[in-house]
């Protein structure tokens, strides 16, 4: 009896483990399929539970050919969701490379710091005391309403430049920066209760750089739009998807610049959406080839994933890359320090597929957007 239930057990976590990772590959923007592209580390580790069960199994009981079978459906589902895992770990090629001292040529450095402050968290002065510890040049903050705003109002006195667009509900997004602004612009790219950042910075030895600060709307979130608590749903992947594709085109459209994208895409970095994000903008991860910097949510270390990103294109040098804990917040902060380098990668052009692919999720998002009222049109 006891080595029956063991065996079941056994098939079923592996079966329910075999089920969870292939719904990802399901081209579908369903909340409930794309949430299984995030917990890919947990998985991995979860099959240690009937990795046991069946060596206990097979011990007590004699092995035979469908322990084999089994054993050998755990080590792939395992490899499977590890692949994914690997680019972010130093067992990996940097994307990003790192900054090198040149004797008599010192390159301009200069610190970004990404934070999700959490609109309900009111622990206003301690954040904001962090940010001034890490006295980063360009600041971008989301999820800033107008309680936030006001306490955060003295950072303009360390800032000459700002802009964004304070909202309630988790949707505010603003920029400060101590290098001018040579162009600024709040866009709604898909909803207009998202709004992005747009702006050219003039950095020193650089020259204008193209920044864009974003937050998509994630998928898995229950819609608040209609105020209707009994006919509120949960929303799926389609209006991050194409936000995320309408900044890879602006970036497309213009790869004669330096560009830096950050922000908390509410997407994991592995996803198939993200990937396809970094191939069509040609932006690198500095996290790949590094670590992985999972940043959601800062309170549970077993659940955290990495979905508060920065990329770059060719003309940066990471020198420093780290995830600081903001008080009170449900994310940690990214903090990179970069080295402005020479610019001199040809951009390779993104497939026809990708293209096809970026367009129909473009499409996708901004019919969810007309079916939910929230068109940025």
């Amino acid at each position: 009896m006891e080595g029956s239930l063991l065996l079941w057990t056994t098939r079923l976590l592996t079966l329910l483990a075999l089920v969870v990772s292939v719904l990802p590959l399901i081209p579908s923007g369903e909340w409930w399929i794309r949430l299984w592209e995030f917990p890919r580390l947990q998985l991995a580790c979860a099959l240690v539970l009937p990795l046991g069960l069946l060596a206990i199994q097979a011990w007590r009981y004699r092995p035979r050919a469908e322990h084999g079978l089994w054993l050998v459906a755990l080590l792939a589902i395992g490899g499977w969701q590890v692949s994914h895992i690997l680019p972010f770990t130093s067992l990996w090629p940097a994307e990003v490379p790192a900054a090198e001292n040149e004797p008599g040529e010192p390159r301009a450095t200069f610190k970004l710091l990404t934070a999700n402050v959490t609109y309900n968290n009111e622990r206003y002065g301690e954040l904001l005391d962090r940010v001034r510890r890490e006295d980063p040049d360009i600041l971008l903050l989301i999820e800033v309403d107008r309680a936030w705003a006001e306490a955060l109002a003295p950072l303009d006195e360390h800032y000459s430049h700002r802009v964004g667009e304070v909202r309630g509900e988790g949707l505010g997004i603003v920029l400060w920066s101590r290098f001018p602004l040579l162009e600024q612009e709040v866009k709604h790219l898909v909803s207009d209760r998202r709004p992005s950042v747009f702006a050219t910075l003039e950095l020193p030895e650089a020259g204008p750089v193209r920044y864009v600060g974003i937050h998509p709307v994630p998928p898995g979130l229950r819609d608040r739009i209609t105020r209707n608590d009994e006919s509120s749903e949960r929303r799926d992947s389609r209006v991050r998807d194409a936000e995320l594709m309408l900044v890879a085109r602006h970036v497309e459209d213009d790869p004669d610049n330096r560009w830096i994208v950050t922000g908390d895409f509410n997407d994991v970095a592995w996803s198939d959406t993200t990937r396809l994000f970094s191939s069509l903008s040609d932006l690198k991860d500095p996290r790949r080839g590094r670590a992985l910097l999972n940043t959601y949510p800062a309170e549970l270390p077993l659940l955290r994933y990495p979905i508060d990103h920065l990329f770059v294109s060719d003309g940066f040098h990471l020198v420093d890359m780290d995830r600081v804990r903001m008080p009170g917040s449900d994310h940690f902060a990214i903090a990179a320090t970069l080295s402005v380098a020479k610019k001199d990668r040809q951009k390779p052009e993104a497939s026809a597929e990708e293209q096809q692919e970026a367009s129909e999720m473009i499409e996708e998002g901004d019919e969810d957007a007309d079916e939910h009222g929230v068109s940025s049109d």
